[in-house]
């Protein structure tokens, strides 16, 4: 099993960006797929974004297309969302998760999840 743990949060103004970071620990981190998801007050957990284990594929949710972009470097076991043209509506609690799988159209199973940092966007 792999420990994630979520770095980066804050708040910041609408237009900012920020740099979510998530470091790994335990074995496997560099063979599986990894990713973020995020959970708005009073709303559903969704998908984000994720990368393949050799960092070579991406994938996003249509709503942050072109402002947000998913990197990792197994080396050191981390995992990186770099947030940019932040909006109110991407306040939320960003989750990094590990070792997922892609059920069709962006719906995906991750056995393992960070416990979360919060992005709060004010405008």
């Amino acid at each position: 099993q792999v420990q994630l743990r979520e770095s980066g949060g804050g708040l910041v103004q609408v237009g900012d960006s920020l740099r979510l970071s998530c470091a790994a620990s335990g074995r496997g981190f560099s063979a599986r797929v990894v990713g973020w998801f995020r959970q708005a007050p009073g709303k559903e957990r969704e998908f984000v974004s994720m990368i393949s284990w050799k960092g070579d594929i991406t994938y996003y949710t249509d709503s942050v297309k072109g402002r947000f972009t998913i990197s990792r470097d197994n080396t050191k076991n981390t995992v990186w969302l770099q947030m940019n043209s932040l909006k109110p509506e991407d306040t939320a609690v960003y989750y990094c998760t590990h070792a997922c799988i892609n059920f069709g159209s962006n719906r995906w199973n991750c056995d393992d999840w960070g416990q979360g940092t919060q992005v709060t966007v004010s405008s």
